[in-house]
């Protein structure tokens, strides 16, 4: 795993130019160096890349978007946009994202056009109607260009905060989980308009939860675990690293614990890796001598969601 995490990070350097992002041997620690959120993590976004950050609640993903935006100092290394130091020109560094919080952050006394011509004021940039207007569009706002924020649907306020960090048409664009407990019209808007600014040649650095948006839209993905970067490589190397085939089907009964212990269960739903067509075979005939009744039986390749959790169940390196 290290041989390929090297190899990934060696791809991304010398793709020409400076990186979009450039994370130097970070490390975070917390309570006098008791806590350690992260442990020297080092990679590269190169510029127009589309890049997953994956991890587990705890695993360091909001510590290091935390560095990145300048809301928290590591405790070690060093971290670049587009070869600016977050600390030592951080004016230039964050004026080059455009980030997108988890939170639903916004200021009840404004207008949807008011907030985003004020926060494009942050960054001094001035005479941006027509791209706001764009991003209203794009973003399924137009309508609600003249409400009040505090007006807003959840839904909508995270529409808002999409375009508030691209209102100065930043080159690198950080998504922090930013389809959490959002509709799928929303996801739909949202995810054609970044791959339309990803192909005009923004970079993106997103952290999701939902995987197969990561699959879908991600070419590399790094896996965090206890600070630590596990995994690093492209998303097809990823998949076809750990090619397996996967038994899909809905059951009412208990598994048998001869395969109990290598099934994913969710409710009914069963799951459980085969690595051959005579290892699907005799799954199948243990399923049947124990009487365990199946449904909707698939017979697939493995997914993201497969490969993260057979990442995350083993060692750090």
């Amino acid at each position: 795993m290290q041989s390929r995490i090297q190899a990934s990070v060696s791809v991304s350097a010398s793709a020409g130019g400076e990186p979009a992002i450039r994370f130097n041997q970070v490390s975070k620690t917390y309570r006098g160096g008791q806590v350690r959120a992260l442990d020297q993590v080092s990679f590269d976004i190169a510029q127009g890349e589309f890049f997953g950050l994956l991890g587990p609640n705890g695993a360091g993903k909001t510590s290091l978007i935390s560095i990145l935006a300048g809301l928290s100092r590591a405790s070690g290394g060093s971290v670049k946009v587009l070869g600016h130091d977050v600390v030592d020109d951080y004016a230039a560094a964050r004026k080059a994202l455009g980030i997108v919080p988890q939170e639903l952050v916004f200021d009840p006394f404004f207008s949807v056009r008011e907030t985003l011509r004020i926060q494009a004021g942050y960054f001094g940039v001035h005479g941006v109607d027509d791209w706001i207007d764009e991003l209203l569009s794009s973003l399924g706002l137009a309508d609600k260009a003249n409400a009040n924020m505090r007006q807003l649907s959840g839904g909508m306020k995270r529409r808002v905060l999409v375009a508030q960090a691209l209102v100065h048409r930043p080159p690198v664009i950080v998504l922090d989980e930013p389809t959490a407990g959002v509709d799928v019209e929303l996801r739909q808007t949202l995810w054609q308009f970044i791959a339309r600014l990803n192909r005009e040649g923004h970079a993106v650095l997103l952290t999701t939860h939902y995987l197969e948006e990561a699959e879908a839209l991600c070419g590399r993905i790094a896996m965090l675990k206890q600070g630590r970067i596990v995994a690093l490589d492209r998303t097809s190397s990823l998949l076809s690293g750990r090619a397996s085939t996967m038994l899909r089907f809905k059951t009412d009964h208990a598994l048998p614990e001869s395969v109990a212990g290598q099934a994913r269960v969710t409710g009914r739903i069963a799951q459980i890796k085969a690595h051959d067509a005579a290892e699907v075979e005799s799954i199948l005939a243990t399923l049947r001598g124990a009487g365990c009744a199946i449904e909707d039986l698939e017979i697939g390749r493995a997914d993201l969601e497969d490969v993260f959790l057979e990442i995350m169940n083993g060692a750090v390196q």
